[in-house]
């Protein structure tokens, strides 16, 4: 029996050891330890002799020195547990009552054996009393007892106390009284107090990630974590758990989800496209000094305010007329709103042109220029580029001299020659139309040398939009 009792506490030891704490938690709890069963408790007749010896071992008790109780039971909640108490004793004093005296007799029957299974409810005030370590109870039950090979079963009822040193193991003692309804003198077993003293464990609890919070309450049973998050991990100490936490690797504020706001501006880094800089929140975060709607990295002129269009800058007017270059169909040269930014050909510009037209000079019968009137053209060239999107018409006339025919493909050709030079010379084609009218317009007499002289012209005219 004393290498059982060994073997029996070791396997004891070790479960406890590695038990948890709280009994919703850890519902299993085993206590094992010495007993001593009282015979006079059940003896005496009157209540307060009862207590008058309670605490009397020397004369009274009966105690086998090892391992002589186990408990197991199992919490069920609120306060309840169910269990089970196997125990043995050796019976070397039996107290009995004087028949019509109060005198009691201690007696040797034989070292008897006993041995009990007992059944218990036990309600405990732990969580009533709101502390840790004092854990008085209250349990009733029954059970069978024997004495040698004769027995009797027993209502049983007590009370108890277990002090907790460590969460999970505990000191305790136990008090129980077992009633036999038989009469004393029939009983096999006579009415007893038995008092049990041992260690008491409890475990059954699992807590998967081992950070002491059982599953059960473990908000994150996976992860090992804090207990004033539930058992959840707050990698980045910001005091909001990962499982809360929109940025768990960096630190960061509640009203952000835990994510930072480097800059203070309002925005989360994670939604700021300038995160270094405080900017607008319409802006994903990124500033826009001039206020034109466009964020400095995208604005090429951040410091003025300026359309999308152009890049975030103004509109530049070259030509300081007033027009935008954007609208202007003459950036370069100053012109009016009315002619979109174009010079406007004037009555004064036409009568120009058509004094130098006067003067251009043929060779006789054809279409080419005499070497004298070459500064005639370029001048006409020089106007012409001052209004780089007027639109010219350039007439061709004869005298009367030759055909009808001749004069007509003469005038034509002419007048293709002058508009071909200005091609030539960098006026746009699409701007200059040319046309022959042969003899048919006279603006003098065609008798005299004179008036043929001119007859014999090139006019211009202004395309009118």
């Amino acid at each position: 029996m004393k290498h059982l009792n060994k073997l029996f506490v070791a396997a004891l030891l070790a479960m406890g050891l590695n038990a948890q704490a709280q009994d919703e938690n850890n519902p299993w709890l085993v206590s094992f330890g010495a007993n001593a069963v009282d015979t006079r408790f059940g003896q005496a007749s009157k209540f307060e002799d009862k207590f008058s010896e309670y605490f009397n071992a020397k004369d009274n008790w009966n105690i086998l020195p090892s391992v002589s109780y186990v408990t197991v039971s199992r919490h069920v909640g609120n306060n309840f547990s169910f269990g089970i108490t196997g125990s043995v004793n050796r019976i070397d004093r039996l107290v009995t009552r004087q028949p019509g005296s109060s005198e009691y007799v201690v007696n040797n029957p034989g070292d008897l054996s006993y041995y009990g299974v007992d059944g218990l409810i036990k309600y405990s005030f732990l969580n009533v009393i709101g502390t840790k370590w004092f854990d008085p109870y209250l349990h009733v039950g029954g059970g069978y007892t024997w004495i040698d090979d004769k027995g009797n079963g027993t209502v049983n009822g007590g009370l108890g106390v277990t002090f907790w040193f460590v969460e999970n193991v505990g000191l305790t003692f136990q008090s129980t009284y077992k009633h036999t309804f038989e009469d004393a003198a029939d009983a096999n077993v006579p009415r007893h107090l038995q008092h049990f003293a041992g260690l008491s464990f409890k475990f059954g609890g699992k807590d998967t990630d081992k950070d002491g919070i059982y599953d059960k309450d473990d908000e994150c049973p996976t992860e090992a974590g804090l207990k004033q998050f539930n058992g959840c991990p707050d990698k980045d100490g910001d005091g909001i758990p990962d499982k809360n936490d929109s940025c768990p690797e960096q630190a960061g504020l509640q009203e952000f989800q835990g994510c930072p706001d480097t800059d203070g501006d309002g925005i989360a880094d994670k939604d700021d496209a300038c995160a270094d800089v405080a900017g607008l929140k319409e802006l994903q975060g990124c500033p826009d000094k001039d206020s034109d709607g466009i964020t400095d990295k995208d604005d090429r002129c951040p410091e003025v305010a300026g359309p999308r269009e152009n890049g975030g800058c103004p509109w530049p007017d070259t030509d300081g007329d007033g027009v935008l270059d954007k609208d202007d169909l003459c950036p370069e040269v100053k012109g009016t709103t009315a002619n979109r930014g174009c010079p406007e050909v004037t009555e004064e510009v036409m009568k120009r042109l058509n004094e130098f037209a006067k003067t251009i000079l043929f060779n006789s019968g054809k279409a080419t220029f005499k070497e004298e009137t070459m500064p005639v053209l370029q001048s006409m060239q020089r106007i012409f580029k001052e209004y780089p999107h007027a639109r010219f018409i350039i007439e061709g006339h004869t005298d009367s001299d030759g055909s009808n025919a001749l004069n007509q493909s003469l005038s034509e050709n002419r007048a293709a020659a002058v508009r071909n030079y200005l091609i030539e010379n960098g006026i746009a084609a699409d701007r200059l139309v040319s046309t022959g009218f042969g003899e048919t317009k006279p603006i003098a007499s065609n008798k005299t040398a004179k008036g043929k002289a001119q007859n014999r012209r090139v006019e211009v005219l202004l395309i009118k939009e």
